[in-house]
């Protein structure tokens, strides 16, 4: 059986980054590594909130960007998650906005994914936050996933 990894709305958006900064084009480099030779490897889900981040507003990569995750198993909003993106807000453990950062690490929780993969490192993949998470899902009862970025699944497969 293969690990499976909740696909956030940051990884598809940077596999079609456009921005030119030294920052950008290695987290373009990376995921890209990643998601051309190494995705086979898990099972990936998103959910509908993944596709309405990606579909809302007007920028060159947003159907590049849809592309990627069109076709994925999509993980449902249910009452459990509802009820674990309210926790989470309560224990202030992610920002005030229900359907962003929250709802991503709920659904990963909630469906036991092994990881949540994403590029945003200030408030999900975020050494410093995790024990403040780990706290409140144990709390919960919920399952941990590991919150990481492509470079961390490429181990040793990583190219300057």
């Amino acid at each position: 059986m293969k690990p499976t990894i909740y696909i956030e709305t940051t990884i598809p958006c940077f596999y079609y980054e456009i921005r030119t900064d030294p920052e950008s084009e290695a987290r373009r480099h990376w995921t890209r590594q990643w998601w051309d030779n190494h995705r086979d490897d898990y099972e990936l889900h998103t959910s509908d909130a993944v596709i309405d981040e990606l579909e809302r507003g007007d920028y060159p990569i947003r159907d590049d960007a849809l592309s990627l995750v069109v076709g994925f198993p999509i993980l449902e909003v249910n009452e459990a998650v509802i009820d674990t993106v309210a926790a989470y807000l309560a224990h202030k453990l992610m920002p005030s906005d229900p359907t962003g950062d929250a709802l991503h690490l709920a659904l990963a929780s909630n469906y036991k994914c092994d990881f949540l993969l994403t590029w945003n490192c200030r408030h999900l993949a975020n050494a410093n936050k995790f024990a403040h998470i780990r706290k409140v899902n144990g709390i919960l009862g919920l399952f941990v996933p590991s919150l990481v970025t492509p470079l961390e699944l490429l181990g040793e497969d990583i190219e300057p």
